[in-house]
């Protein structure tokens, strides 16, 4: 195990450690010994400020596996991703706990970034992170603004595909956000960049504007168009079955998904009618 692949020097080339050629030379020779001697070789490399892989690019292009740790530092949760693998999928996730003995392995997930206190503005989405389905509560805030553009923040979502759910709900939903600052926080520190919570993240929207509170106990998934419409959600039996798995009663999906057993599955064909699904009322005995 080399840490980190930064600090190796080699006399050959008249550049610094950490320089490019340096770093390209010692990933050379480190690919060579690994090979010709049959022993697996971890390297330990910086990063940049936007997360991506220090160094030249044939860092990335020589090692088999590229695996990156995310995570807040004020957060003792960390998630592994396989950003390369060349004998596997990519797609598959890891989630550890910082504690005093070093990092362990979360066995389930949904657990600890799943619950939700029920509280104006929270949501419950049911992500696909590879195979393995993960319970998130998505927490959102609306405020009125002074300032002629209002700010779309997303902490954990893609700010783009954020200011898109913002403009569906303002144009087909008849919420209105045009006067308002929109913040969105996936709890726990996770970052989700599948389309199929972005029906959770329009609940969250939609009962922070409204000032009503989620269903309790009910999760949702699917992605949601410009035209105001759900689109399902890739395996959404196994995002029912991690619902079940945890007690949910109820989970808002797009109209054309499975049934189970357990769960009161309740189909909507547009993001207006899932919101009317999701988000109680004053009717309902909430106080706005």
């Amino acid at each position: 195990m080399i840490d980190s692949v930064q600090t190796l020097y080699s006399s050959d080339l008249a550049s610094a450690p950490g320089s490019v050629g340096q770093v390209r030379e010692a990933a050379a020779r480190l690919l060579r010994v690994a090979k010709e001697s049959g022993v697996a070789t971890i390297l330990v490399g910086h990063v940049t400020k936007d997360g991506a892989v220090a160094g030249p690019r044939v860092l990335e292009h020589l090692v088999d596996c590229v695996l990156q740790f995310e995570g807040d530092r004020y957060h003792e949760h960390r998630v592994l991703r396989a950003a390369k693998n060349r004998f596997g999928s990519t797609n598959e996730l890891g989630v550890f706990e910082m504690t005093g003995t070093g990092l362990v392995g979360v066995p389930d997930p949904s657990l600890l970034f799943g619950r939700s206190e029920g509280e104006i503005g929270a949501a419950v989405a049911v992500a696909l992170e590879g195979t393995r389905p993960l319970l998130l509560e998505i927490q959102a805030l609306v405020s009125p603004t002074d300032l002629a553009m209002p700010r779309r923040v997303g902490t954990g979502v893609d700010p783009k595909r954020l200011a898109m759910i913002v403009a569906v709900l303002s144009r087909h939903a008849g919420i209105a956000l045009g006067a308002a600052d929109v913040f969105v926080n996936v709890a726990g520190g996770v970052r989700i960049d599948e389309p199929g919570a972005d029906l959770a993240v329009a609940l969250a929207i939609a009962s922070a504007a409204k000032g009503t509170r989620v269903r309790e106990a009910t999760a949702a998934f699917g992605e949601v168009g410009l035209t105001g419409r759900l689109r399902p959600a890739t395996q959404a039996e196994r995002r029912l079955e991690e619902c079940a798995k945890l007690g949910l009663a109820a989970v808002i999906a797009p109209r054309g998904s499975p049934a189970h057993g357990k769960l009161r599955v309740e189909e909507a064909d547009t993001v207006r009618r899932a919101i009317g699904m999701g988000v109680r009322g004053p009717d309902e005995g909430e106080q706005a």
